[in-house]
């Protein structure tokens, strides 16, 4: 009885992020021979195989849409309230591609974007001209996913990496980054951490920004039974921000309950969604 829950929710957090071609995507991207741009052992493939994704992937939302240049291309281009799964699913096809598939297919994943973004363009409500793959907005984009992913694998990942390790993670990032065409992205913590740094003064939470957050934390697409489960997700997402990014977004802190109940929350969380998905992921993993 167990197992069979263990594999029946497994498939379904697996049909949730990967899609209705998760299976076959899945085995194209892990068993189609030949090279790769990371190596087994690159740090990469530890944060983007672990549980910790889908938390930090919550959090990278909300602080990416700080710029109000890139939630204004969100907001009326991604589609991310009509098909909030879509969105995901393709984001993590896309992160799947890059890190675990071969050298061509990151390639041609990569420029299946490129192309996309080169079309996205408008204005912002003030009439701010924006346009997708600007470099300095892929800038921001990049770094504030990257440092998302980062923060969540080092509170919640099964096997958190040493610094070294983590300046390898973001020099591995920084290869696709410059893929997608981000000049000289950051390639350690230190460069990561001075990049957000320098975007603070383009950043504010417009009312696009804080209707999205409220999107994602409060009114998620899922059935009333499952909300409380996506619950600690939020929440933890939330207690990742970095404490400026969290009060231009209105999000209060209150460091005594997130100690004491949001982050076992979502320890507790990140374990349920590893013990599920290993079946999976022992066949191939979902990305």
């Amino acid at each position: 009885m167990l197992t069979q829950m263990r594999t029946q929710l497994g498939q379904a957090l697996f049909r949730r992020v990967a899609g209705p071609d998760g299976p076959s995507t899945r085995a194209r991207i892990h068993h189609t021979p030949g090279p790769r741009w990371f190596a087994p052992d690159r740090p990469i493939r530890t944060v983007h195989g672990d549980a910790s994704m889908f938390i930090g992937g919550l959090g990278a939302l909300l602080l990416q849409s700080l710029h109000p240049l890139a939630m204004a291309a969100v907001a009326a281009h991604s589609g991310f309230r009509g098909d909030p799964w879509g969105r995901l699913q393709r984001t993590s096809t896309f992160l799947a591609v890059t890190t675990y598939g071969t050298a061509a297919d990151a390639q041609r994943a990569v420029d299946q974007v490129r192309a996309i973004h080169d079309r996205i363009r408008g204005t912002t409500p003030d009439g701010t001209p924006y346009h997708a793959a600007d470099p300095h907005l892929l800038g921001w984009v990049h770094a504030a996913e990257t440092d998302s992913f980062l923060r969540a694998h080092q509170r919640f990942g099964a096997h958190p990496l040493d610094a070294d390790g983590y300046d390898g993670y973001v020099a591995d990032t920084a290869r696709v980054a410059e893929a997608l065409g981000v000049p000289d992205p950051p390639r350690d913590v230190a460069e990561l951490t001075a990049v957000l740094e320098a975007y603070r003064p383009e950043l504010r939470a417009t009312a696009e920004a804080r209707a999205a957050a409220r999107f994602l934390l409060l009114q998620p697409p899922l059935p009333l039974a499952v909300r409380p489960l996506y619950a600690p997700l939020a929440a933890n997402a939330v207690a990742l921000l970095p404490p400026w990014a969290r009060t231009l977004l209105w999000l209060p802190r209150l460091p005594f309950v997130e100690e004491l109940t949001v982050r076992p929350a979502g320890e507790a969380l990140t374990r349920t969604i590893r013990w599920a998905m290993h079946p999976v992921r022992s066949q191939g993993g979902p990305a």
